[in-house]
């Protein structure tokens, strides 16, 4: 399937202000970028760099005004990956690769070793089977019971407040999902992007579980996870994959997102 993803961030900037942005997409299995776009209005210099997870960033220093980034991109793509049957099991600790460790440790958003995240951890998974039945009972668990609203978080919020407050966005439910899975030794990481399937068009945050031998995406936002995804970073937390994030005086306008299939959908 061929998508399209296309973003417009507008900031005002009071004083020359160093950024580090993540707005390019990942050139990865499922996903083959035809054609990207990057600028920044007015334009300056700017330089890139791949983080430690293998994400695309860009660095650069804004200059007093108004400042534009747009980003663009075409890139065929794989529906998300359906969990096969059998469904994955858990990998035990002891067996997963080196670099798939650090995704079971808490994190600054995902508080995993907190009483209250195991608490809530073992009350929705821990008569399930390990592994993809765990982790689908967390998913469906934050769809049906965390609230999903604009403006009642912040950059600050974490797993343990939205397990007290049961209200928050995709950034959020992302947090708890990994914070619950890690707590059972399930790996997992936080996934940014385009999603097609989206009732207010934004960028999107998922979470991926490592199961089986393979990473598998999740999306609590949604009734099922479904739907056609351009990545653009992955990291521990919102803490890696930020789109954004300043060093120096600059307030977010806007932002504005568009997503659309290029194609038809198969018919199933």
């Amino acid at each position: 399937m061929k998508m399209r993803g296309r973003s417009v961030i507008t900031y005002s900037v009071y004083s020359p202000t160093n950024v580090t942005t993540m707005l390019r997409p990942r050139r990865q299995d499922g996903q083959s970028i035809l054609q990207e776009g990057f600028s920044i209005d007015p334009s300056v210099e700017f330089s890139e760099y791949t983080d430690l997870y293998g994400n695309p960033c860009q660095r650069a220093i804004l200059p007093v005004g108004q400042v534009t980034i747009t980003t663009e991109v075409q890139a065929q793509v794989n529906v998300t990956k359906p969990i096969p049957n059998p469904v994955p099991g858990y990998v035990l600790v002891g067996n997963l690769p080196d670099e798939v460790m650090h995704f079971i440790l808490p994190s600054r958003y995902c508080q995993s070793d907190l009483p209250e995240i195991n608490k809530l951890a073992m009350e929705i998974a821990g008569n399930f089977v390990p592994g993809y039945d765990q982790v689908e009972e967390i998913r469906k668990w934050i769809h049906q019971n965390i609230k999903y609203q604009y403006g009642v978080t912040d950059a600050t919020t974490t797993a343990l407040d939205i397990l007290r407050n049961r209200i928050g966005v995709c950034r959020d439910f992302t947090h708890l999902a990994i914070a619950l899975c890690r707590n059972l030794c399930i790996p997992a990481r936080m996934t940014v992007g385009y999603l097609d399937k989206l009732q207010e068009m934004d960028l999107h945050a998922w979470f991926e579980v490592y199961i089986g031998g393979n990473w598998y995406a999740f999306d609590a936002v949604q009734e099922h996870t479904e739907g056609y995804r351009i990545e653009i970073a992955h990291g521990r937390d919102a803490a890696d994959v930020a789109m954004v994030t300043q060093y120096g005086n600059a307030t977010l306008d806007s932002l504005h997102v568009e997503v659309e299939l290029l194609e038809a959908e198969p018919v199933s």
